[in-house]
């Protein structure tokens, strides 16, 4: 019996062991698939935008001098954070939703990127709304306009869209399809930029025009989440190469230089030859070709330097990007009750306070960010309590004035009777 015990023993000791290196191998095999430098590009892009935000709407116009070679080099960096934003967005986003076995409507990504996407939708409206206003029933038009968090959240729908209209065609459809999108919004934008939509309501115009106030328009942001969600497809068809970053980087860079250097040449030379307008009119602002090429420089130094990116407080910021958007907006735009900073100190603040001011309102709002996703099940759970409170007093408070106002209602009918009766007689 007790040699009975002892080899029962050292078997289950044996399973459990095997059952340990497994879940280790999985995990190892986990974190060895998570792309850090991608979180990495979030945080650096959510904290360039921080930045970015606060010195556009707070400096003082005397100081927007584009000649001076440091305010030219700042405004030349805040325009990649947003190419920069919706590509990596776009990469996440696809990243996730084909690594899965599988594919269509059967997916599980297909289902949460919805909820995403409408949840980012709404976010990004009541962020516009004014509560002051909506007490007097009044809604500003300002809460009709479109920003980051709407074409984000509208990108990902479209990314579901493309996702599930390919699903069951040859693998090179979805990126193909990605690939056509983005050519297609960048090489007519001078075309569709001067159209004003007045053909649709102002709210559903809104999102491809900005003649009515809109920050982002989805045309033609969407195409540089489409160029992420590309560029995801090719991490993950060769996700098993030797040689994938050294590849990726080289290409990445070559990409880069190209768009950057070249683009504008390479599109007159294409005008000379086939006389096409579109072409001439891309020569007058070849801005967002030239942006891409920014965002693959971005993504080539950043995959330099992935053995640096593993920094717990660089990914939690990257995964923290929604908060910090949310916090940044009610701080310096004061969503909901009008009183951010915007208002109080609007284009009226000089370098020597701009500077420091901005890294302390990075400092802020990701400690804020970082501090509620450490309690958000907490604070989640105190508002579902809360709500279910409220709830529960409502229905005893029904149910207790009940018996009153069927008293009050019998009482009433009594005196009209007798009102009625006097008035005959």
């Amino acid at each position: 019996m007790r040699l009975f015990c002892i080899f029962l023993t050292r078997r289950t000791s044996k399973h459990t062991a095997k059952q340990v290196y497994r879940l280790n191998q999985s995990k190892m095999t986990a974190k060895s698939n998570r792309l850090f430098f991608i979180d990495a590009m979030r945080a650096w892009a959510i904290l360039m935008m921080l930045q970015g935000h606060f010195i556009d709407g707070l400096l003082d116009p005397v100081f927007r001098d584009p000649g001076n070679p440091i305010y030219n080099f700042w405004l030349y960096f805040r325009g990649i954070t947003a190419p920069v934003f919706f590509t990596v967005s776009g990469f996440i986003f696809t990243y996730l939703l084909i690594r899965v076995p599988q594919s269509g409507f059967k997916n599980p990504r297909v289902s949460k990127g919805i909820r995403r996407g409408l949840q980012l939708l709404a976010i990004g409206y009541l962020l516009r709304l004014n509560i002051g206003g909506l007490l007097k029933g009044h809604v500003y038009n300002g809460f009709y306009l479109v920003d980051v968090l709407h074409c984000i959240g509208l990108s990902i729908l479209g990314l579901i869209g493309v996702y599930v209209l390919t699903s069951k065609r040859k693998k090179y459809m979805f990126p193909l399809v990605l690939v056509s999108i983005t050519l297609v919004l960048f090489l007519f934008e001078r075309v569709y930029k001067d159209w004003s939509f007045a053909f649709l309501p102002n709210f559903i115009a809104n999102y491809f025009t900005k003649t009515n106030g809109s920050v982002f328009t989805i045309i033609p942001w969407f195409g540089y989440a489409t160029m992420g969600a590309f560029i995801s497809v090719l991490f993950i068809r060769f996700k098993d190469f030797k040689y994938l970053y050294p590849t990726a980087i080289s290409l990445a860079l070559g990409a880069g230089y190209l768009l950057i250097y070249q683009s504008s040449a390479a599109f007159a030379v294409l005008y000379d030859w086939t006389g096409f307008e579109f072409l001439k009119l891309i020569l007058s602002n070849n801005y967002l070709f030239i942006r891409l090429g920014n965002v693959f420089v971005v993504f080539a130094v950043f995959m330099i330097l992935r053995q640096l990116m593993t920094n717990k407080t660089v990914l939690k910021i990257g995964a923290s990007t929604l908060s910090i958007y949310v916090i940044h907006f009610i701080i310096l735009y004061g969503s909901f009750t009008g009183l951010g900073l915007y208002r109080f100190f609007n284009r009226s603040l000089s370098p020597e306070i701009i500077i420091p001011g901005a890294i302390a309102f990075m400092i802020i709002c990701t400690y804020l960010a970082l501090q509620y996703n450490k309690y958000e099940i907490q604070i989640k759970s105190q508002i579902a309590w809360g709500v279910s409170f409220a709830k529960i007093q409502a229905l005893e408070l029904r149910e207790a004035s009940i018996p009153i106002l069927r008293e009050l209602y019998i009482r009433f009918r009594l005196f009209l009777r007798r009102l009625l009766r006097t008035v005959r007689s």
